[in-house]
């Protein structure tokens, strides 16, 4: 910022007219603070490309056109093939202007209490180091079961497969899969419960 304003400061050096019979001073703040927001308008916080530029321009119009006419958004493949680019360009022009929130910046409460800060919205208050003993001692409790055991576990509760589907892959009865679930469980429930 101070760059652009030491920029600004000799841009408006060279276009004072002493004719005008004003201080330095109240043509160059003037000047300095408009070339700091020409800055911070065009270029932002981070340097985005001309092209990127270009192509978002092109993309609103598509928007407003297609919003104008079927009084709907457009989605993001039907922009992508009219403009016969990836859908993945058309996500980053669409969000390359977006503002850059600080993770330490505090933003306002909807209730009028304190402000809280992104980071202390991202915590979740739980022991992390809790969790991740956990997860780790699941693990390896799961992989100490017979095969088959692991197999319905793996299925179940990390493919999110019904007991029913389940037991379509394996070719038994869903009883049969409902009853075995529960014999498990209770063994990895004892098995981790004994961990510590």
């Amino acid at each position: 910022m101070y760059q652009i304003g030491c920029v600004g400061f000799i841009k408006s050096i060279k276009r004072f007219d002493t004719s005008f019979e004003v201080k330095l001073s109240t043509y160059t703040v003037p000047y300095i603070l408009g070339e700091i927001k020409r800055h911070i308008r065009d270029d932002g916080t981070i340097k985005i490309s001309r092209s990127i530029k270009e192509l978002q321009v092109k993309i609103r119009q598509i928007q407003e056109e297609y919003r104008n006419k079927h009084k709907e958004e457009i989605s993001i493949p039907e922009i992508a093939k009219k403009l016969n680019i990836s859908k993945e360009d058309v996500v980053i022009a669409l969000e390359a202007t977006n503002p850059i929130e600080s993770i330490d910046g505090v933003y306002n409460s909807e209730k009028g209490e304190k402000g809280i800060s992104l980071i202390e919205k991202i915590n979740t208050g739980e022991n992390q180091e809790e969790k991740i003993t956990n997860k780790i001692a699941l693990r390896e409790t799961i992989k100490d079961l017979p095969p088959k055991d692991r197999q319905i576990i793996i299925l179940r509760f990390y493919r999110e497969k019904t007991q029913t589907e389940v037991a379509k892959i394996l070719g038994v009865s869903q009883v049969q899969i409902s009853r075995t679930e529960r014999k498990i469980l209770q063994k990895i429930k004892a098995a981790l419960s004994d961990a510590v």
